[in-house]
């Protein structure tokens, strides 16, 4: 008996052994992460079924499961997706901090090299950026597994950004530093998300897409929070 091939909807043409071939599979590949970025980010995790992924996408239901499984599973490819790019982007940044300014780095330049990677991005990536940031955001603040999703994709370079604080200011306390860390990524991840809030709640002095606004505020508003911190702590 002969085994079923995979459909081939939107010009989905079946390679060898029932495959698509290589190029259009990773086109179709790409199609679907792009289809369940924008949905998911719109919708959450829970609002969002493999069907309407499909039909976003132009591709059967079958096909995603062929490339990617269950649901949970092609949410991890979304989010690995960019989180690569993003991880890659800050580490160079702090790479470039740190030796540009060796012995002489300041509390408020570690955490521009390590925001400003994302700033940039969302100004110039176009929207699948904005999505995959507003994805991000919700991840964030989902109790559930929000937590277990950020560490697998973010810890490392959260640590690295840790470390080089602890550099800068040596007589902070580390349980201090993550206190730091979590009320800075509220920010940031608030500020990327681009929700219109403050647009009325300014009655429009403020623009939340503003990010040449964002950055000439966010770094410092950061550091501050984080000098008083430790300051405090050194005072107890």
């Amino acid at each position: 008996m002969t085994a079923a091939k995979p459909p081939s909807r939107s010009g989905a043409r079946a390679g060898g052994r029932g495959r698509p071939s290589k190029a259009k599979g990773l086109d179709l590949k790409e199609t679907i992460l792009d289809a369940a970025e924008g949905l998911f980010a719109r919708h959450g995790f829970y609002g969002v079924t493999t069907r309407q992924v499909a039909a976003e996408a132009g591709v059967d239901t079958a096909l995603i499961h062929y490339y990617f499984g269950a649901k949970r599973e092609l949410f991890d490819a979304v989010f690995l997706r960019r989180a690569e790019i993003l991880n890659q982007a800050r580490e160079a940044s702090m790479d470039a901090y740190v030796k540009a300014h060796d012995g002489a780095m300041t509390v408020e330049g570690v955490i521009e090299a390590f925001i400003d990677p994302l700033l940039r991005i969302s100004q110039d990536g176009g929207p699948g950026w904005k999505s995959y940031f507003a994805l991000v955001a919700q991840v964030n603040n989902t109790p559930a597994w929000g937590g277990e999703t950020m560490t697998r994709f973010f810890d490392p370079v959260v640590h690295r950004l840790v470390e080089t604080l602890k550099t800068v200011r040596p007589q902070a306390e580390y349980r201090d530093l993550y206190w730091c860390y979590q009320f800075l990524t509220g920010s940031m991840m608030l500020a990327l998300s681009e929700t219109g809030r403050i647009d009325s709640l300014s009655e429009g002095e403020c623009h939340s897409s503003d990010l040449e606004a964002v950055r000439q505020r966010l770094f410092s508003y950061c550091a501050a929070g984080f000098e008083a911190v430790v300051d405090k702590a050194g005072k107890a």
